[in-house]
């Protein structure tokens, strides 16, 4: 799909998955997620990755998402978590 869109004169911006323990608490499913993550962090396919896991990740358990910008289901942020998610996006990605 990259390679679709880069002949078109696209670039193409990826982002990690966010942590959702509590919400999934199922451990290959969390090892896939930070599979995909790595991949991400590391590919050279993409022109750009915005890092949501790193901002949004409770260092504490970083399978989970910090308390203060989990919206409370564990899956979606609440709005401080939008808000961080939105203050970590590098705009020089889409310029």
């Amino acid at each position: 799909m990259a390679a679709q869109l880069h002949a078109r004169g696209l670039d193409v911006i990826g982002a990690t998955i966010p942590p959702w323990g509590g919400f999934d608490n199922n451990p290959q499913h969390e090892v896939m997620r930070q599979k995909v993550n790595l991949w991400l962090r590391t590919q050279r396919v993409l022109d750009g990755v915005v890092d949501f896991d790193r901002v949004l990740r409770d260092p504490a358990d970083p399978t989970r998402m910090l308390p203060a910008l989990d919206s409370g289901d564990h899956l979606h942020p609440g709005p401080p978590g939008y808000q961080v998610m939105g203050s970590s996006i590098d705009l020089s990605l889409f310029r």
